[in-house]
């Protein structure tokens, strides 16, 4: 199965950002135990010093989950950045904007490009750069209608609604035509995380799956 087969079958990625490296086996453990097998682990831009630890990150959670588990890299935004995570193993790069440029360079680097977009005109365009599909931000803002709505005339392009996803919108977005959705904060929980409350965010993570499973 190929990297976008596996994200267009499983629908569902994990975004984590901001967590100390100490947590994250164990949450990528009470995920996959709640049914959830894609993790995004995001760069922060504000804090370049935590660049490293986002690399040590994906390569850990990868080496952990190894044929498990498809641990990506999000908020690429600049060639050191994805230098990094490819070095570090990341099987799909997600960008928070449309770069032709940096779509372009993922894809001669053999990896999957999940590139941000709002409009139907960045839409197209970042599709046309070689995006394997392309990430609506900010999707809840707008809603499952306007995922309906572009989906009309660009029913050809594979699109994944993050943003104010929930387990309650899932299976709304996907019945509007999205491929898959990126789950932020409304499943990583970071009171739950820190207090070491694995259980929960697996339970919680069962939502999820069931939304997918009954769409």
């Amino acid at each position: 199965m190929t990297t976008l087969e596996w994200v267009q079958n499983r629908k569902i990625i994990a975004i984590v950002r901001g967590l100390a490296p100490e947590y994250m086996l164990k949450l990528a453990d009470a995920l996959y135990a709640g049914g959830i097998d894609l993790m995004e682990v995001t760069f922060s831009q504000a804090r370049p010093e935590t660049w490293k630890d986002t690399a040590a990150a994906i390569r850990a959670i990868g080496e952990h989950m190894e044929g498990k588990m498809l641990v990506g890299a999000g908020t690429v935004v600049t060639d050191e950045q994805l230098q990094m995570a490819i070095e570090a193993g990341a099987k799909y790069i997600i960008t928070p904007n449309t770069n032709p440029e940096l779509i372009r360079k993922v894809k001669a680097a053999g990896l999957c490009s999940f590139p941000g977009a709002l409009t139907p005109t960045e839409i197209e365009i970042a599709y046309r750069a070689g995006a394997d599909a392309v990430k609506v931000f900010p999707a809840g803002n707008l809603g499952p209608s306007y995922i309906k709505a572009v989906k009309a005339p660009l029913s050809h392009i594979p699109l994944m609604a993050v943003g104010g996803v929930n387990e309650k919108n899932t299976a709304d977005f996907l019945k509007a035509g999205c491929c898959g959705v990126g789950v932020g904060g409304n499943l990583v929980n970071m009171n739950w995380v820190k207090a070491g409350e694995w259980d929960k965010i697996t339970d919680l993570a069962k939502e999820y799956r069931k939304a997918v499973e009954e769409q």
